[in-house]
């Protein structure tokens, strides 16, 4: 594969070369795609895991708690058991 590369990439390079942090103008290129690459795989690992369509429904609950619309724990399991007492019937 070639790639032509700017006159301004090219001297970065050169220069990042010189100074010792890189062996080869190749192995600095090997090296930045690599970041590149993670960097990209990692941002579109955060893009399926979008939670902005469950926003309403926090702010709906949220609304919910505000108006005392809340069941304790012993509630909800009392009203749980009548409700498959009544489907088992």
């Amino acid at each position: 594969m070639t790639i032509t590369l700017r006159p301004d990439q090219e001297a970065w390079l050169q220069a990042r070369v010189a100074k010792g942090d890189f062996a080869s103008i190749e192995a600095a290129a090997r090296r930045l795609l690599d970041l590149a690459i993670a960097e990209d795989v990692h941002t579109q690992a955060d893009e399926p895991d979008d939670m902005a369509w469950a926003k309403p429904l926090i702010d709906e609950a949220r609304e919910a708690v505000a108006r005392g619309e809340v069941l304790t724990l012993d509630e909800f399991e009392t009203r749980s058991a009548a409700l498959l007492t009544s489907l088992k019937a």
